[in-house]
């Protein structure tokens, strides 16, 4: 007993240690790096644009700038092949490509600073496209990072890396989120009393924010990977294969927006019921999809790039992943990263409205919400990083998934009792702590199961896939609550959470804990 005791005293020395090496502190600030553009574009500039007089319907326009982000994957296969001129040579391949984006970042954010959207069309048109150059610079330093972070430790650190990043990328958000607008406010900018010269100093100081970001990225050591794991080509092939994106990019576009009317029509001729709308929703992706796919592939049938260029760059590295682990596991992990977090996504969909609606205050929500839970969720990526590295990744992914199902029903008892306080920072304090835990972990997760030879492609098809289906999901929400009501939603919730517990301990079973397949890796069974 006491040799046990011993032992386990050491463990956990071992791992708060880990804690403390620079690899996993660098993730720190690279998550607060990674964590600041996003609400810039969203909740934060969404404020200016209404306090600035723009209609409701032009300020939802903005949040297209975002779109990068979910669609991440269809160009992270370009950032694991591209070089740099002179800052790969400089820098390394990705920090190079880090430092890039944060330029990129920096200066869309100053772009956006020096519009006045109450002046006219044209600086709404203005600030778009800098909104749009931030979502697109924003989601390239997400796929470079996460490929810096899992190559650059071995798989025993991932777990505190990914909690660590999940921690500064909370805090980032919350400085450009509620930051921003505290700094907007300070500086005399409220709704009815509009000031540009307070949003002008605001989104100047977020830029500068960013170099926290920038000197991390010069002070980080680039990760010792060899170069030769990608095909060297000639400088003219790769300017061909950005062609060929940057038009596949703009026949998405045209495919997608272009037909956006003749869906809403087919809506409202349907009866805008949830379900039709749904698979008309996912018609509409698939249409602008296959715009992309079809010019793609024409162009490399008219020999505009090689095709075994085209084919490295786009097809390994999903041949790659099923090579390794064999259809049946690679379906079974497919199958776990589109559901893992499907009960606290779909519940965080609606829950502010929940919150609202049965009698809390704007202020009680964004308290709890906003502050306390944001500290508890920073708490909960530590703790499951200090638990997956002490007792493995699977063992604490079971027990995210476990958890997470089970935290629902602490908003079950939040709807039964209403408007009590105590009860809403329970609730709020488990969810996030739970939902910290879980996140950490699971991007520990996805960090195993990459190829080093296609890190930023593999882990960006893995995060958007994370977040496909429980957004679509996500978006029918309301109709469920109307037809079940809050308490039966919230079962709901838990109720889909508890199959996702069988998935971890089957892929339990066909992993190891570092994520490399027991069986074969043909085959797979």
């Amino acid at each position: 007993m006491i040799q046990t005791t011993k032992a386990e005293g050491e463990g956990w020395l071992k791992a708060t240690r880990d804690l403390l090496d620079r690899r996993v502190i660098s993730m720190l600030f690279l998550g607060f790096s990674a964590g600041v553009p996003l609400l810039l574009i969203f909740s934060s500039l969404s404020l200016w644009l209404r306090e600035a007089g723009v209609g409701l319907e032009e300020v939802t326009f903005f949040s297209w700038a975002a779109l990068p982000y979910p669609f991440k994957f269809i160009w992270a296969p370009l950032i694991d092949k591209l070089p740099l001129p002179f800052l790969t040579r400089w820098l390394g391949r990705r920090r190079a490509w880090i430092f890039t984006a944060q330029l990129c970042i920096i200066s869309a954010i100053v772009l956006m600073s020096l519009v006045d959207p109450s002046s006219g069309s044209d600086s709404l048109t203005l600030m778009a496209l800098a909104a749009v150059l931030l979502g697109f610079s924003g989601a390239t330093q997400d796929i470079v990072i996460d490929a810096f972070r899992i190559e650059s430790a071995p798989p025993k650190l991932q777990a505190l890396m990914s909690s660590t990043y999940v921690a500064g990328y909370r805090v980032g958000m919350v400085v450009s989120g509620a930051g921003s607008l505290l700094l907007a406010s300070s500086f005399g900018s409220e709704a009815g009393s509009y000031s540009y010269a307070a949003w002008h100093s605001t989104y100047l100081i977020m830029a500068a924010v960013m170099l926290i970001g920038v000197f991390t990225t010069l002070l980080v050591k680039e990760p010792e990977t060899s170069a030769a794991r990608s095909h060297v080509y000639p400088t003219s092939e790769y300017l061909r294969l950005t062609g060929v994106f940057v038009i596949a990019a703009c026949a998405f576009v045209a495919g997608f927006f272009l037909s956006d009317d003749l869906f809403t029509q087919l809506k409202a001729a349907a009866g805008n019921a949830n379900l039709t709308n749904f698979l008309f929703e996912i018609l509409h992706l698939a249409l602008g999809l296959g715009s992309a796919v079809l010019t793609g592939w024409s162009m490399v049938r008219l020999g505009t790039i090689n095709k075994a260029t085209a084919r490295e760059t786009w097809f390994d590295p999903v041949l790659d992943f099923f090579s390794r682990y064999g259809l049946k596991t690679a379906l079974l992990i497919l199958a776990l990263i589109g559901l893992y977090r499907i009960s606290d996504i779909v519940l965080g969909v609606i829950s502010n409205v929940f919150y609202q609606d049965i009698g809390f205050t704007k202020l009680q929500i964004a308290t709890a919400v906003k502050t306390f839970g944001v500290f508890v969720s920073i708490a909960g990526g530590l703790l499951g990083g200090l638990l997956a590295s002490r007792y493995g990744v699977m063992r604490i992914l079971l027990l995210g998934a476990a958890l997470s199902s089970a935290a629902q029903l602490t908003f079950v008892a939040l709807a039964l009792v209403g408007a009590n306080l105590p009860m809403l920072y329970l609730a709020v304090g488990v969810d996030n702590l739970v939902a910290g835990l879980a996140s950490a972990t699971f991007v520990a997760f996805l960090s195993s199961l990459t190829s080093v030879s296609f890190t930023a492609a593999q882990y960006a098809i893995f995060s958007s896939l994370m977040l496909l289906f429980p957004k679509f999901l996500g978006g029918y929400s309301g109709s469920i609550v109307s037809g079940i009501g809050y308490p039966g939603f919230f079962v709901f919730t838990c109720l889909i959470g508890i199959p996702v517990i069988g998935l971890v301990w089957l892929a339990g079973r066909r992993l190891s804990i570092d994520g490399q397949a027991r069986t074969s890796t043909k085959g797979g069974a």
